[in-house]
């Protein structure tokens, strides 16, 4: 298929019209619909859907995966042919709260690189396999051991939640008897997909009662600062964690912890500058995340820890 053509299609799904495709390829909207519809003249299927945000069809997804292996492809072959490394946007999908701690590593050292560029796409870690299904980035951080058709999953460690507080919460929300009040005291959550918080009572409660106060902070960083400044409890990583809890900032409300284990998912593709990345990743999270523990966790599996677990 022409080369043109399926990079074209890449600009609709990545900028989410006809128009800011045009815009970012310099070109009018009407040669982007030209590209198109010759492009799905050729495929004999319909290709993206003409809603806003435009979003790929199911052909149009296996069209988008070989494209970007060629892009990446070709980009590489231009690097070795010119001794140097091309602009290779490389797309990944990370979660918050990675983004927001051990996964820094990974950004300073892809800045040391010439002429490379990241393209991070923020997704729960029980989510980020979609993408690489449907070929919109090359690698994904999951909690999901079972490698994707076409991909090769890396073990990384383990991230380990506990439920936090500040001290004038857990005051507040205590009984008289010492436990806590876990159906009256407000809550926090990350956003609709947070399955770490969804199962947050439990153990904790036989039942989840009905209205209860639940405030939504769709950011890492704010989630921490909305927990720290008292809107709610929440279940939040050591790695975030630990400074605040040794200024007592932050305390613990029980001893139950949260295992969540995360994977590195990426192309199976021969290619020096995803092999770096991958390089890269593992190192970033085997400095900052616990390792695996087979008798705390099976691969692919959150547990949800007693004490005596750990």
């Amino acid at each position: 298929m022409n080369p043109v053509h399926l990079e074209t299609l890449l600009a609709v799904l990545d900028e989410g019209s006809f128009e800011a495709a045009a815009d970012h390829l310099a070109v009018t909207p009407s040669a982007v619909s030209q590209r198109m519809k010759a492009l799905e003249q050729a495929a004999g299927r319909v290709l993206v859907r003409r809603v806003q945000p435009v979003t790929a069809t199911e052909a149009g997804e296996i069209l988008a995966q070989a494209a970007r292996r060629m892009r990446l492809l070709q980009a590489e072959t231009d690097a070795q042919m010119s001794d140097r490394l091309a602009r290779v946007p490389l797309n990944v999908a990370v979660n918050a709260d990675s983004l927001a701690s051990w996964f820094r590593d990974v950004i300073a050292e892809v800045s040391s690189w010439d002429g490379s560029c990241l393209r991070l796409r923020l997704e729960d870690e029980a989510h980020s396999l979609t993408l690489l299904r449907r070929g919109d980035c090359v690698g994904a951080v999951t909690r999901e051991a079972a490698p994707v058709s076409g991909c090769d999953t890396t073990p990384l460690g383990v991230m380990r939640y506990r439920a936090l507080a500040c001290p004038v919460m857990k005051e507040k929300y205590t009984l008289s008897d010492g436990t806590l009040d876990w159906s009256a005291m407000p809550a926090l959550r990350f956003g609709p997909k947070d399955a770490i918080q969804d199962a947050d009572l439990q153990g904790r409660l036989d039942y989840t009662p009905p209205n209860r106060r639940i405030s939504e902070i769709p950011s890492s960083e704010a989630f921490l600062d909305a927990v720290r400044l008292g809107l709610g409890w929440g279940l939040i990583p050591d790695q975030q964690s630990a400074p605040l809890i040794a200024s007592g900032e932050l305390v613990t409300l029980d001893e139950r912890v949260l295992v969540v284990p995360l994977y590195w998912q990426h192309w199976r593709l021969e290619s020096p500058l995803l092999q770096q990345l991958t390089d890269t990743v593992v190192t970033a999270a085997r400095h900052h995340l616990d390792p695996f523990d087979d008798t705390e966790v099976t691969p692919g599996v959150n547990v949800l820890q007693e004490p005596s677990g750990r």
